[in-house]
């Protein structure tokens, strides 16, 4: 049998969804990867959350079953609760405390993402931030961190459209000196993109900074978003897909 997420104990089971799974034959993990999800995804499906419109029938389509059996439509459709993963809003990124970047790393247990250009204001404000890092790896948290290739396009263009030419590219040079403790850590990888930034994201487990881009300015001045997720094909998973694309295109980073 299924095991099911003990974070999804307080809602309804999805009995039927664990009875054709094992009818069929197939494991969870096989379904994550079929739907391109985590496994802890399809372990909260088990335990009674309603998957996004698109899993749902991408689920029905790999088991050979109507999604209405799977899901039965109830009587009174549930609320939309994508804006319940907003729970704060900053006019820009100094005005995020740093207490909540701080108390945010520290709790982190399965994984911290970050996706800038230079995200140099990250060990500026705390020196210490590298080795919290480690400590958390060796912990056994994930550590992701994507910064922005120096020699790269969109570097060239960023940089020419803040007005600052080649400062950004040296600013991310500067910034990766100090992340290279961490090239030798398990469960840390440092990986370099060339792509236009859209936002820059700092996630830690299921709460996400979100830092958009505006034309022309610096993501300093730009406000900043906090989510914690709370239902599959919300405002967080958008980001956290996009996330996961641009690493995946994104070069290593070595010495």
């Amino acid at each position: 049998m299924p095991m099911v997420d003990p974070s999804a104990s307080m809602e309804a089971m999805n009995v039927r969804l664990q009875s054709v799974l094992v009818q069929r034959g197939v494991r969870p993990e096989s379904l994550a990867e079929v739907c391109e999800v985590d496994p802890k995804t399809v372990s909260r499906w088990l335990g009674g959350r309603v998957p996004h419109p698109k899993h749902r029938h991408n689920v029905a389509q790999h088991l050979c079953v109507e999604e209405e059996f799977l899901w039965p439509p109830t009587a009174e459709a549930p609320p939309d609760s994508t804006n319940a993963e907003l729970v704060a809003t900053y006019p820009n990124r100094a005005e995020v405390p740093r207490d909540v970047w701080l108390s945010l790393l520290r709790g982190a247990t399965e994984r911290i993402e970050v996706l800038v250009f230079s995200g140099t204001f990250i060990v500026q404000s705390n020196p210490q931030v590298v080795k919290m890092l480690a400590e958390r790896a060796s912990l056994g948290t994930q550590i992701r961190l994507c910064f922005g290739n120096p020699n790269g396009d969109s570097i060239t263009a960023r940089g020419r459209e803040e007005g600052i030419d080649d400062t950004l590219s040296a600013k991310i040079r500067a910034s990766l000196t100090y992340y290279r403790p961490l090239l030798t850590q398990e469960l840390c990888e440092v990986r370099l993109h060339d792509t236009t930034l859209y936002n820059s994201l700092f996630r830690y487990d299921d709460t996400l900074l979100v830092n958009p881009h505006i034309w022309g300015q610096p993501a300093s001045a730009n406000p900043v978003f906090q989510l914690v997720r709370s239902n599959d094909g919300g405002w967080f998973d958008s980001y956290a897909d996009s996330f996961d694309a641009i690493w995946a295109a994104a070069q290593p980073w070595t010495l």
